[in-house]
């Protein structure tokens, strides 16, 4: 009989929902397979509660393109974590000390593409989808940034 995702869902629920303890430390080993290793080291999961998932992230630029991956990162969350996974996350900004921060937008008149410094970042995601979506986000951040002159 092959394991469901209703199955994978409720194995997770019986190992980690006893308490919130137990569902917290769950998210926190869940984070870094859902994001890659370079995104998990530059932000941190807080905690969960009432299905939103709380994670620092060094700073707005930071929350933004995040937020644009929300979709891709809660549907590997789910896959990871079943029934107890987020259903949303909500980012918390500061206090992040391994984080670098984001370059400035480039100007009108700069080459149109990312700047360099975020595409060395994105070639460090191991996962091709989330480092696609992490360069999306990221061109359509930084566009809308741009000052109009």
């Amino acid at each position: 009989m092959a394991l469901t995702r209703a199955g994978a869902s409720d194995t997770a629920a019986r190992l980690f929902g006893g308490s919130p303890e137990r569902v917290r430390a769950l998210m926190r080993a869940a984070w870094p397979l859902a994001v890659g290793p370079e995104l998990a080291r530059r932000t941190e999961v807080l905690g969960i509660e009432r299905g939103t998932l709380r994670v620092r992230v060094p700073d707005a630029r930071w929350r933004t393109v995040l937020h644009g991956m929300q979709p891709d990162i809660l549907r590997r969350m789910r896959e990871i974590a079943g029934s107890l996974a987020p259903w949303r996350i909500g980012f918390v900004e500061g206090g992040m000390k391994d984080a670098d921060p984001l370059p400035p937008p480039t100007r009108r008149g700069e080459p149109a593409g990312l700047p360099p410094e975020i595409v060395g970042r994105a070639a460090e995601i191991e996962d091709e989808e989330i480092r696609e979506r992490f360069l999306g986000t990221a061109t359509r951040s930084l566009a809308r940034k741009r000052p109009s002159r």
